[in-house]
């Protein structure tokens, strides 16, 4: 895979395009503002991937994003960040963004999160969006844990087993384990009915718009 790292701390930079070259075997090119970004764009053949930091230099919030939407010629473009919040995520996947990767990301995940919006697909860690919300009542009455409302909410948007497990850095028989839990919990026939079970007595918080694939 060929990335190219918008980036203006060199030290942040430098260490996401380490991980990347040496543990997923990726090409990768750098630049620390949008003007630049554009101009690489201009000049350089095509990307899988464009990851772009939220505070760099020519951002101007969202709109330097946009720009290098307009200017990659189908490539997905991704946010990263170690301070935006979910309003700030929400939004760039509304303008268009494949997805948005925190700093603080293990190199593991990030690797999995890479790949996955390389293939085309739209990522966002169910964590980082769920942060800020509380837990429902019925999911307490129910002894859900955190992890297993992680997971009932990968499968109320529909993911397989894979897709969950790449969100949540988690194997994918540790998934199945969890789903087999939850349908137990829930005294549902199978995932679709646990789904929307979950649905019904509105277990999962209100999160915003997570967007996954439809695979």
């Amino acid at each position: 895979m060929k990335i190219l790292i918008a980036d203006d701390h060199d030290l942040v930079r430098d260490m996401i395009g380490d991980v990347l070259s040496r543990e997923a075997q990726c090409e990768v090119v750098a630049a620390s503002a949008i003007d630049e970004v554009l101009r690489v764009l201009a000049y350089h053949e095509r990307f899988d991937l464009i990851l772009l930091d939220y505070h760099m230099p020519g951002m101007n919030e969202l709109r330097g994003m946009k720009a290098v939407l307009e200017a990659s010629r189908g490539t997905p473009v991704a946010l990263i960040s170690g301070v935006a919040n979910r309003q700030i995520a929400e939004k760039a996947l509304a303008a268009g963004a494949a997805g948005f990767i925190p700093k603080t990301m293990k190199a593991k995940s990030l690797i999995n999160a890479i790949r996955f919006m390389a293939s085309g697909e739209i990522f966002v860690p169910v964590d980082f969006m769920t942060a800020t919300n509380t837990v429902s009542v019925g999911a307490r009455a129910l002894g859900l844990t955190t992890r297993e409302i992680e997971v009932l909410g990968g499968l109320c948007e529909g993911l397989s087993n894979k897709e969950i497990g790449l969100r949540l850095d988690l194997k994918e028989v540790t998934v199945k384990l969890h789903v087999k839990t939850l349908t137990r919990k829930l005294g549902a026939r199978n995932r679709t009915h646990a789904a929307m079970l979950a649905k019904e007595m509105a277990l999962l918080p209100e999160a915003g718009p997570v967007v996954a694939s439809d695979g």
